[in-house]
């Protein structure tokens, strides 16, 4: 669990009603929810569903998985982590209801329109919530985390390239989304980096966890190049080398961090579960790049097994631990994992084979639906009530 400073003291009516205690609670609860929903509405369009949103089923979910669901997650993580990295104040109450607000008034206008509208408010949220994190990060001058604020504004920028591509002004089809995915998985890598090791340590001292800060700088470096090489479309001569060297240098790392010891441990294998997709997601991009696979099997790897698997696996344990309630995985949180997991399989499965893709993609959209409306179901209460404990946030 993240430690955070205590927020002011709780009304009364926020004994009876917490939803808007810490940033955590809205935007975990929202996103699960709207995860399951976009989902199910993108496998319905591709079977031949009615879409009458402004822009293509396809470029909508591109679109709304990563700036609407991903997005919300990390606004949910943030606020709640920068409170810790900092010891400073970050929204609550009726300023984090407004920054809630923002981010579902984006989801409704990329169906309803007016597309203008739609586009302004929502590539302006990246930036607010960038300012709202900023302001806390630079007062305490914290140097470590800057980085976050960084990564907001690129994905600010990446949004504002979709609509770009969108309007026709920009004729670079994709590329927004795919920069968008890679800055997510970044974020997965920096920060997955931290707290899996960290975790694992933590609860289990004898596993034997080995964190070699050398070998973690090289893992980063080698998977922006391969990424960057990958959003330039360099030749595969060069995209291939980089991403495999980062596959191996990934791999690496994640077998210094004792992941067979955590086996009994859900809270825990679920995270080193998820991070490997990221060097496997590596490798089907140096096949992609050399035309030996279709380039969706490490798009998918990445968003789904390594992207979805980390979301889920942080949605519960730092939502049980900032509701006062043990780290412990129960059964909805375990079958939650493994539906997401399932999910990430026969996505890049999908990818591998064309003539059953419709199927494979409706089975894949279930068990992610299905795992994310557990979650919602089994934590809304949670994230929605005070903390179990007495305790404020």
């Amino acid at each position: 669990m993240i430690p955070i400073s205590e927020p002011p003291r709780p009304t009364r009516v926020e004994r009876r009603m917490a939803l808007f205690a810490l940033g955590f609670r809205p935007f975990y609860l929202l996103a699960s929810l709207f995860s399951a929903l976009a989902i199910l509405a993108w496998v319905g369009a591709l079977h031949g569903m009615p879409w009458r949103a402004p822009i293509a089923s396809i470029g909508w979910h591109q679109h709304e998985m990563l700036f609407g669901f991903a997005l919300a997650v990390i606004a949910g993580f943030l606020l709640t982590a920068g409170r810790a990295w900092t010891g400073l104040a970050t929204p609550v109450r009726w300023p984090l209801a407004l920054l809630t607000a923002h981010w579902l008034a984006a989801r409704v206008l990329l169906l309803t329109g007016p597309w203008t509208l739609a586009a302004v408010v929502d590539a302006s949220f990246p930036f607010v919530l960038a300012a709202v994190l900023g302001r806390v990060l630079f007062s305490a001058r914290n140097h470590r985390n800057y980085f976050a604020v960084a990564l907001l504004v690129a994905l600010g920028f990446a949004d504002i390239g979709f609509y770009l591509e969108q309007a026709g002004v920009l004729q670079t089809p994709g590329k927004s989304s795919m920069t968008a995915l890679y800055l997510v998985t970044t974020l997965v890598v920096v920060m997955g980096g931290r707290v899996v090791p960290a975790f694992t340590a933590n609860a289990l001292p004898r596993a034997g966890v080995v964190r070699a800060p050398k070998l973690d700088a090289a893992a980063l470096v080698f998977t922006l190049a391969a990424f960057i090489a990958d959003i330039a479309s360099l030749p595969p001569a060069i995209v291939a080398p980089l991403a495999s060297a980062a596959a191996l240098l990934q791999a690496i790392r994640i077998l210094r961090w004792a992941p067979l010891a955590t086996r009994s441990e859900p809270l825990l294998w679920i995270m080193h579960i998820s991070y490997a997709w990221i060097p496997l997601g590596l490798v089907l991009l140096a096949m992609g790049a050399l035309g030996w696979l279709p380039q969706g099997a490490a798009t998918h790897a990445f968003g789904v097994g390594a992207v979805g698997g980390m979301i889920i696996a942080m949605i519960t344990r730092t939502a049980l631990g900032h509701t006062g309630r043990p780290l412990r995985a129960g059964g909805p949180e375990i079958a939650a994992y493994l539906l997401v997991q399932a999910a990430a399989f026969i996505r890049v499965m999908a990818s591998l084979a064309p003539g059953a893709y419709l199927a494979w993609i409706g089975a894949a959209g279930a068990l992610w639906s299905a795992g994310f409306l557990v979650y919602a179901w089994t934590y809304a209460p949670r994230l929605s009530l005070p903390r179990v404990d007495g305790k404020p946030g």
